[in-house]
């Protein structure tokens, strides 16, 4: 019978000692808000009503009156190279007439000594007005960049203010992805951002430009300059 005590004994205090370790081992289970949040799918996007505009970014830049006047300081600056170019191409030509015109009685020798003459001058003419012109539209590219960085912050105070969505730069059309855009003048808004650069600039509208102004060796020369696309 003690033994029989023992052995009861002994169990019950194994069956405690089990069950206490099993309560102390079992995790508490996971909160079901955690999960269900976890599966909740995010709310669908929501469609903003579009209002597009569109503008011919360089063209703005060159129609500001800051525009403008650099351009014209750079036709200023090349001027007198311009009438380099130009007096020594007329020398050429006269040369050439000269030896149209010349006598047939003229020596092999003196033709010879003549076209070499014209060659050489016609040569130096190519080389100076390709290096001038290069070097026109090379001051041209920089004044247009220094005055786009401006133009493009009034770009982007404008859009943001009167609350356009998108804005489309038709300056190139061959560059460009716009296929076909709507003439309509509440679309473009070009001059409205040149009007407001104007305004922010302080700078006055440049008198007109004299119409022999242009790239040093252009043939015919051209008041309008190269169009460039400025990286913004």
């Amino acid at each position: 019978m003690n033994r029989t005590l023992v052995l009861v004994s002994a169990l019950g205090a194994g069956l405690s000692t089990a069950a206490a370790m099993a309560q102390t081992a079992t995790p508490a289970p996971a909160a079901p808000a955690a999960t269900s949040a976890a599966n909740t799918p995010p709310p669908p996007p929501q469609a903003v009503p579009a209002k597009i505009a569109l503008i011919s970014f360089e063209q703005g830049v060159f129609a500001t009156n800051e525009g403008q006047k650099a351009v014209q300081d750079v036709q200023k600056k090349w001027e007198p190279k311009r009438a380099q170019i130009e007096s020594l191409g007329q020398e050429v030509d006269s040369l050439k007439k000269q030896l149209q015109s010349a006598p047939a009685t003229m020596s092999d020798d003196e033709r010879a000594t003549r076209l070499k003459n014209i060659d050489t001058k016609e040569k130096q003419l190519n080389r100076d007005a390709e290096d001038a012109n290069n070097a026109y539209q090379a001051d041209v590219q920089e004044a247009y960049a220094r005055v786009a960085r401006k133009f493009s912050a009034t770009v982007q105070k404008y859009v943001a203010d009167n609350g356009y969505t998108l804005l489309l730069d038709v300056s190139n059309q061959q560059n460009s992805n716009v296929m076909w855009a709507s003439q309509n003048p509440n679309t473009d808004i070009t001059l409205a951002v040149v009007n407001a650069y104007n305004a922010s600039s302080g700078v006055a509208a440049p008198a007109p430009s004299a119409p022999s102004a242009g790239a040093p060796g252009a043939r015919p020369r051209s008041t309008t300059p190269a169009r460039t696309t400025p990286k913004q």
